[in-house]
């Protein structure tokens, strides 16, 4: 009798179990509680501040998407690729770190709606006589890896272009051309304009190529997570139309969009 007590109460122990792994990933796959993923190394979009805390345009655009519609989100510093690594394996729900999309992403990844357009931007010592990409060939140019600021350099001069550098962040990058390690940065525009607020007044420009095509950023989930996605593009439309947009993108821009 003691030996099928036990029996009964493993069984019932692996029922609950079992229940309790469903709702719990039920809830990641777009019921209360949304798992969002940032690499927070791109102010103004997104950044750790010393308590811990992530703050910046893309987590007010989402919390508000949430806002919106009525969920939560956890919002977490993963870092760049393990931003994609959690999105593949299932332990991340949404990404939203500036991203652009991008044909190639699509086709692994599901995008919303673009919330944001940017462009590539280069930034130079102001001493500095390039005036486009172009002026900058047989020159150090440091990008972030993986990233549309890497493949504009690579299209202009070959993906095995010696002068190319690849940083695991942009701030990385731009401490090195502060340094002199490197001859010119590019990454996307919003990000070099904040840093430029930071460096040395005079001593560095930035250069618009009109080479470069504007991009859009989006949020993106696993191919396939519609749940989660239909919530995002409902969100987001809600805070275009009643202009919660408009005010965060005032607050970090200067300008309404």
């Amino acid at each position: 009798m003691a030996k099928q007590s036990l029996r009964i109460f493993i069984l019932l122990l692996a029922a609950v179990t079992v229940l309790a792994v469903g709702c719990s990933q039920q809830q990641a796959q777009g019921g209360d509680l949304v798992q969002v993923g940032t690499d927070a190394a791109y102010p103004p979009f997104e950044k750790q501040e010393g308590s811990g805390k992530i703050t910046g345009f893309d987590i007010e655009v989402m919390q508000a998407i949430a806002k919106a519609e009525g969920f939560k989100v956890n919002v977490q510093h993963t870092g760049w690729d393990p931003l994609f690594e959690g999105i593949d394996r299932g332990k991340i729900d949404a990404g939203i770190s500036a991203v652009t999309i991008t044909d190639a992403r699509k086709k692994k990844y599901d995008f919303s709606d673009p919330y944001f357009e940017a462009k590539q931007l280069i930034l130079v010592p102001a001493n500095s006589k390039a005036k486009s990409l172009k002026d900058l060939k047989g020159k150090r140019i440091g990008v972030q890896s993986a990233t549309t600021g890497e493949v504009v350099v690579q299209e202009a001069f070959g993906k095995t272009y010696h002068g190319l550098k690849g940083y695991d962040d942009t701030p990385a990058a731009i401490d090195d051309l502060s340094n002199g390690r490197v001859d010119a940065v590019v990454a996307d525009n919003g990000v070099v304009l904040e840093y430029m607020k930071k460096l040395p007044k005079g001593k560095f420009k930035t250069i618009e190529d009109p080479s470069f095509k504007p991009e859009y950023y989006g949020i993106f989930v696993k191919k396939g997570n519609k749940e989660v996605l239909d919530k995002i593009n409902s969100g987001l439309k809600k805070i275009k139309k009643d202009g919660t947009y408009d005010k965060i993108y005032k607050k970090y821009f200067g300008t309404k969009k």
